[in-house]
Order: C-alpha cells, then structure tokens, then sequence
C-alpha cells in the first residue's frame, strides 16, 4: 500500500465533505500539522467539528480555519491565546464542547481503541458534567464520557518511514498519538521520511498500521510567546 503522497492537498482529495469531525493533534504551535491545515483553509469545507486541545493561535494554525468560519464546533480544554476563538465563542458563532484536559485526550484514545466510553471523577460538580450519566462506584461519584471517533485524524511527525513508523520529536509528541488512533483515516506529515528498516523497533511512537496517508514538506516553527529578559 503506497502511503507516501506528493503534498497535503493530494493527501487530502476525496477525504473533506461539509459538516465532518476532525481530530487534530498539536499542544498551542507545538506539533502542529500546518501543511494539512492550510490544504484545509483551501479546500473550503465548512461547518466542521474539530477535536484538538486547542485552536492555534490568532492567524496561525487551527486558527486560519476560525478566519475561514469553516468550523462549526470546537472540542477542547483551552480558549487562551487566540483573540478570534473567544470573540466567536462569545459571540455564540462558535460552539465550544469543553473538556479537562486529560479527559479530552482520553476520548481520544478510547475511540481509537474501540471503546464507546468510561467514567472518570474529573468535571463532577462542575459545568463539564451537565447533561452527562452520573455513577457511583465504592461511594465515589464518577460521570460517563464518550470516546471520540474522527472521520480524519490530522497530525504532524517528526520522522516516519514509508510504512508510516512515526517519531515525534519531544513535547510535540502531545496530543499527536491519541488524535492519530482515532481517526478513520489518518493523515500525518513530517519532517523527513527515511528509509524503511532505519528506525529502532522501540523508538517508535504511533505504528504504521494506524497510519493512511503520509506527506513531507517544509515547516515553520514559531513560538508561541518569546519571553526575555531585560539586560
């Protein structure tokens, strides 16, 4: 099965319809898969529900889909950072499904393991139970969440052979895992792809059986916010 595609609007084409889940991988501008985002912007598919921790910044990332109005809900653990994803959130252009952190990565490797849903203490009490089945278990109560299962998963990689091993290069490994597993398809771009066979066994972080589509290309890394010193 040939993985490898020449660039993110071949890895995308006959994937996108209107109104689709998408689970994104990416922590703030750490491991973000901006090539597939901007085929994404290009392509125009509108009223779209994305899963990612975050919605990248003012401009950047996740957030040129929010310039675009393509998305229709959000389902995050993070508002911060992105002027547009609060001016539209509290404009109510924009639904916000919000989830703790841990939690939210959780529904997504649920969904890529095939398991419909668990019961978690976190959020009880709290406005991210509302509407939520309660359970007692040993006079604890827990609340029930749903495993999230994405039509695509879009992710970014550090380096993958052709068979679609993965490496992701420290923090950016994030939410990149989790988002891949429960994509229908998964979609994953790199930095460099090597060999088949050049990758140590154990330094592995998403197998190639989770992964459909592969492409490589350049990247811009930026930073979130630059803090310094005063001399």
């Amino acid at each position: 099965m040939q993985k490898i595609y020449p660039d993110a609007d071949a890895a995308l084409e006959g994937l996108l319809h209107d109104g689709m889940t998408i689970a994104s991988g990416g922590f703030g501008l750490c491991g973000i898969p901006e090539l597939l985002i901007d085929a994404l912007v290009k392509d125009g598919a509108k009223d779209l529900t994305i899963a990612s921790n975050n919605c990248g910044v003012d401009g950047f990332g996740l957030g040129k889909l929010l310039d675009t109005h393509q998305i229709k809900k959000m389902m995050s653990s993070y508002v911060g950072e992105n002027d547009e994803f609060m001016r539209q959130y509290l404009a109510e252009e924009l639904i916000i499904e919000f989830n703790p952190q841990g939690t939210l990565a959780e529904r997504m490797r649920a969904g890529g393991a095939g398991i419909p849903g668990f019961y978690t203490k976190t959020g009880v009490g709290t406005i991210v139970a509302e509407g939520k089945e309660h359970k007692d278990f040993d006079g604890e109560t827990y609340i029930l969440e749903r495993g999230i299962v994405a039509d695509i998963a879009i992710v970014k990689a550090w380096k993958a052979d052709a068979t679609g091993n993965c490496i992701f290069r420290k923090t950016a490994r994030n939410f990149n895992v989790p988002a891949a597993t429960c994509g229908k398809v998964c979609l994953v771009e790199v930095e460099e792809i090597v060999e088949t066979g050049s990758l140590d066994p154990d330094a592995i972080h998403l197998p190639g059986i989770y992964v459909h589509r592969l492409i490589q290309g350049e990247h811009e890394k930026r930073i979130e916010q630059r803090t310094v010193r005063t001399a």
